[in-house]
Formats: structure tokens, sequence, C-alpha cells
């Protein structure tokens, strides 16, 4: 079946004759006739736009230029340098790669393409594996659909007649995603040339809008992310509406191959993932544990000061435990579980319960509240091998979990101080952020007035705090709405780590109460909260955010000693004890290789400083001193280094501050 003769259907049913008035967002308005396509529109009310829009809103939604008006609205074009027309231009880009492959390798049967953050991808299920060479054969074939400045048009075509067509084509999974859409009369197309795709669009005009695009890599991934279906090629693109947007990316893109944290692990022997152990299951080297460590000491020390009281669950529980909190019923699928004696138990993927379960140990005062629990929690949850990714996505890992009791009216204020940690502790590391505020998903549990409580107190908190956020729809927790902190690494990308969570229902569930000042019950409000996050993921962008060269107070080895000689040895021996008293973490090189060796494997192993002695050094009592960044640092008196280093250590520098040893 031939899709062309359906091209026009929708614009066939407009009435002619009519007058419509159309506003252009801030700008004049004017009348049109029924059915005046929306570019006609924005070149007559904005004919000296040189900023030439791409697609368009049409009352807020986004919409083709080839759209036909049929009732009074506002209408806006999208240029493509806006974020919304490079998202659109991306989509286009995926539509165009798909062509290619399908005209190179004709058998091929195409999935999905959607667009993701700076770029997209499209899945195939091809004859054979995609190779490097078969990218660049496809990249100068969308070349050569670019030139063909092919029109990309939208129709609409009864359910059933779509799903005709695509089957005549053999496409088994545009069928699927048809059939998918059960409740839909009628279904949105595109079509470039030879080439139609199941799409809502919007799209580009017109092919050759698309100059400045990037094929990345290829790789597996199963059908709807479903290891019981078939395999497909997944190939990753990305464009940009300007060129130096484009080579700027790339860049980034080379920038964070060499900070891959799977790499860096290995390389500074901090940790491995070992097939034998599982997949998603980390062995933390000394090194990597002594950074954990260190991270887990600071922590715990910034809770205490906020008065936070530490509290320990256990690692697994009846599973009655979780169908209490909704756990058994909106998140079994993300759960391990055991049985003993004949009962079922869960292993713990969140630390919630155990938590409510302390607090309801006793009777509770208003006088005792705010309550404020804090456990470095390991937990499990069920991931897909598919989506592990090094620590940044596991099966068991450590969150720095907390989770406030308060009462209604000091509600505001602990989110508040919650966000001074938070804002706190990302200044140590360096760190900008964006927050978000994530609203009711699909799934979930609670009254719709306990959300709207919910929504309004975070939303309060950050006015109050005069804070800026975007509204994430549909992504809070299946218990209650929360704030997402956004932080962004040193070269520009942005990770999701400290979260704060508004939570009505679950003190409901667990029936936590609180004797108020008039002798009642009443019940409390709950706040969960993480800072760093998971403590695998946050050290997974710390090493990528510092290549590896971390801060002093961070490094797990500080100061490595190297002798040049054996002469020396006896010497660095007694230095590195009064390094080691002095609360400063040190190796001694003793081995018998040349200096040169030493300090170039201590700079590979970014070890911040080298201490070097040789006769000169042991004859005056004194040391010669590297800095991993600075270079050589000259002669120095040890009790003046000791004093500098942990002057440095104790003030937690993020290591671009000069100091006095660098003048």
């Amino acid at each position: 079946m031939d899709v062309m003769p359906f091209l026009f259907l929708k614009a066939s049913c407009i009435m002619a004759g009519e007058k419509i008035k159309i506003q252009l967002a801030k700008g004049p308005a004017g009348e049109f006739d029924t059915g005046t396509d929306i570019a006609t529109v924005l070149k007559t009310l904005a004919p000296d736009d040189r900023n030439r829009p791409v697609c368009a809103k049409w009352n807020g939604k986004s919409v083709d230029l080839s759209f036909s008006i049929t009732q009074p609205a506002e209408v806006e074009g999208i240029p493509l340098d806006s974020p919304e027309g490079e998202d659109i231009l991306r989509h286009t880009a995926a539509h165009i790669m798909a062509q290619a492959v399908k005209e190179l390798f004709p058998g091929t049967q195409v999935a999905i393409g959607p667009t993701i953050e700076n770029g997209f991808y499209y899945d195939f299920d091809t004859e054979r594996p995609l190779t490097p060479e078969d990218l660049d054969k496809i990249t100068q074939r969308i070349k050569e659909i670019i030139k063909r400045d092919l029109p990309v048009v939208r129709s609409e075509m009864p359910r059933e007649e779509a799903l005709a067509l695509f089957a005549g084509r053999q496409e088994n999974y545009k069928v699927e995603l048809i059939n998918d859409l059960a409740d839909e009369a009628t279904v949105s197309l595109y079509t470039q040339g030879d080439y139609v795709d199941l799409c809502r669009g919007p799209h580009l005009p017109k092919t050759s809008l698309l100059r400045h695009f990037k094929l990345l890599s290829v790789a597996g991934a199963y059908w709807r992310g479903d290891e019981k279906k078939p395999m497909l090629q997944r190939i990753y693109g990305t464009a940009f509406a300007r060129k130096e947007d484009l080579k700027k990316y790339l860049h980034m893109l080379e920038e964070a191959k060499k900070r891959d944290h799977r790499k860096l692990g290995r390389q500074l022997e901090l940790f491995e993932i070992n097939d034998t152990a599982g997949g998603g299951l980390i062995l933390y080297h000394p090194k990597g544990a002594l950074l954990r460590w260190i991270l887990e000491d600071f922590e715990k020390q910034e809770h205490l000061r906020r008065g936070y009281q530490p509290v320990i669950g256990p690692q697994i529980l009846k599973s009655d435990t979780w169908r209490i909190s909704g756990h058994y019923d909106y998140y079994k699928e993300n759960m391990y579980f055991t049985e003993i004696e004949g009962k079922e138990y869960g292993i713990k993927p969140m630390n919630c319960p155990a938590h409510m379960m302390i607090y309801q140990s006793k009777t509770r005062s208003y006088r005792d509240l705010p309550i404020r629990f804090f456990e470095l929690g390991t937990v499990h949850r069920h991931e897909k091998t598919g989506v592990l990714h090094g620590l940044l996505r596991v099966r068991g890992f450590t969150q720095d979990d907390a989770h406030i009791f308060c009462l209604p009216e000091q509600l505001t204020d602990e989110i508040i101080g919650v966000i001074d940690f938070i804002k706190d502790v990302m200044n140590v590391f360096g760190f900008e952020y964006t927050l978000e505020i994530s609203t009711r998903p699909e799934k979930s549990i609670g009254s719709d007035e306990d959300w709207e409580r919910a929504t309004k107190a975070l939303q309060d908190a950050l006015l109050r705090h005069d804070l800026s956020y975007e509204i994430n729809e549909g992504d809070g927790a299946f218990y209650g709405p929360k704030i997402d902190v956004k932080i962004r690494d040193a070269i520009g990308r942005s990770w999701q780590c400290a979260t704060i969570q508004c939570d009505f229902t679950l003190p409901e569930r667990f029936q936590l109460t609180y004797v108020g000042s008039d002798g009642s019950e009443h019940r409390p409000v709950m706040l969960h909260r993480v800072i760093f996050g998971s403590l695998e993921r946050f050290m997974a962008v710390l090493i990528e955010h510092y290549a590896g060269k971390f801060p002093l107070w961070l490094a797990p080895t500080q100061v490595v000693i190297i002798n040049i000689t054996d002469r020396q040895l006896a010497y660095a021996g007694k230095l590195k004890e009064r390094f080691d008293a002095a609360g400063i973490r040190t190796e001694l090189d003793g081995r018998q290789e040349k200096m040169g060796y030493k300090i170039r494997e201590a700079q590979m192993k970014k070890i911040p400083y080298m201490v070097i002695v040789g006769d000169r050094e042991m004859e005056s009592s004194r040391i010669s001193l590297r800095s991993r960044d600075r270079g050589d640092l000259g002669t120095r008196e040890v009790e003046e280094t000791l004093q500098m280093i942990r002057t440095e250590i104790d003030e937690r520098r993020d290591g671009t501050e000069t100091d006095e040893i660098g003048t």
C-alpha cells in the first residue's frame, strides 16, 4: 500500500472561507483563512524575523510549519538554535539516519528512534552486526539525503490502514507499536522521499536543514529493554544547529573518555567489577575503600553537626513490612526476595521502613520534633544487565539516607535546612547545581490532597530561599514529590545526586504519631533526603569531575616519598614516620628504580605531592618537594612542609587555590 494518497487527508476535511484571528506571541495579530498553514502565518506576522522558525507552538503545542489553522490561537515560532528547535533537529536527524540505513541495508527493520540529551539514537534489526566502517557509509548516505533537500511531510492515516502499510513493508516493530495504540483511531506518519515512519512529530520541514551532525557509536540493545526479546543494533548520534556547538560537544566527549571512571578506577586501583562476583556488584580495592571511607567520615561529621542521630536498619525485612510501605505493590519488580522458615523476606531496596519502625518504638511528643535519623544504608535493587554502568548504575549501593520527622508547621524550615546542607557540601567539591521539582507519577499512593500539600511545601521552601527551579512532570517517587538537585561537573555534564522527598503517605501507612500540645495524637510529616545520593554514583562523578586528580584531602595517597638510592632508604623511612604521625596518608617508594621512573609513576597515579630525598637532602635533614599540578617546588624544611600540607588538608581545598608553597 502506498502512503501518498493519505498525505493530505487531514487538510481535505477543513472548511475553507472562514477567517480566523491569530495572535503572534510577543507580536502583532492578524486574520487568516481557515486552513492556512502556520509557515504562512509566521511569514505574514513577522516578515523581518531573521531567525526563521523550523516549527511552531500553536496554543502551546509544538506542531510542524505545515500545520493548518482551524481556530483562533496564539502562535510562536521555534527557531532552530533554541533548545526545543535542536530537539526537533535531532528527532529529524534520527529519521534521516534511519532512511540512510534502509537504503544501504534493504533488509533492515526499524524500531524506535528518540532524542536523548544532546543527541539521538535509532534501533535497527539488521541481518548482520554493524561496524565502525558501516557508520562511515551511513554518514555519507545521510549527507546525500541532506543534499536531496527532501520535504518532510506529515500525514494522518486510519490505524488499521497504517497496520496494513507497515505489515506490507515487513516492518514488524512498527506493527507492534501501532497495535499498542489500540485506543487511537488514526496515527501520524512522516514521509521523506520513499521513506515512511510512524511518529508523533514535529519535524524539520526539509532534510537540508540538518547540517552539523555526527554518528558516534553502535551498540546492542534489547527491543523494549527486555533481554527475552530480540537484540537490536542501536546507532547513537548527535546534531546541533551551529557548527561551533557540535565541535564543542565532540571535544567534551573526548574529554569524557579520558575521565571515564571505569578506566581511571583500574588505573588508580580503586575498584573492580568481577564477573565471578556478578554484574553491578563492586569490589573496592584498598585505595577505593579508603576514598569511600574518607567520604563517609566527612558525611558523618557533617550530619552530627546538624543534629542528625545515627541509626542502622537490618538488611532484610519480612515482606509484610514491604506490603505496609507499598513497595511490595509498587516496587516489587526492583527487589530481591528470600525465604526463611517458610516466610518471605525482602532485601531492602530503601531504608525508610526501618527508620519509621525506630520512630514508632516509643511515644513521641511534639517537643521531640523534628527528629532526624541518618544511616549510611546499603540497599540492593534489581537492575537489568543492559543498564549496568560502572559505579553509576549498580545492583548494590550505599545511600547517605536520612528521614526527618517533623510537625507540619516545621516542614518548610526543615526543607530549607536540607537545601542549605546540600549547598554547603556541593561548595566543598566545587559543584554548581540546578533544581527540579518532580511531581506525581502515574503509579503512586496517597490522596490528591496529600500530594498537593507536599508539592506546595517543596515549592514554598524554594520560593522562600529565592531559588529558581523547573518542573519535571510525573517523575516523583511513588509516595511523594521531590526536589532533585542536578550538579554540573568540570566539563559541563549534569548529574542527579541529592534529592529531598516530602511524604505525608508513609507516616499514615505506618501509623506514626506524636502527642501534640493539646494532649491528643497527631500525624508527623516525613522528609526523605540524600546529599550524595548513592556513594557509588557520587564517587564515579568525583572521579570524572577531577579526572582522578583528587584534591589533597580526598586523595587516598597524599604523599609519596621517593629515595634516589638505597643510601637514603633509612632517612626516607624516618620521614614516612613523621608524615604518618602528622595524619598525612603517605607511601614510601623504596624500589630500586630510577628516580625519573618513580616520579612518572607517581604522576600516573595522580598523587598530589612527591617528597624526593637524595644525599644532599639527607645530609641537610631537608627534602625536595614536587607537586602533581605545579611541578618542582624546590628544597624545603620538613616541619614547614608538614604544616603546609596539614593546613591544605584541614581546609579541604578543592585543588584550584594558590598557596604559599607554590609562590
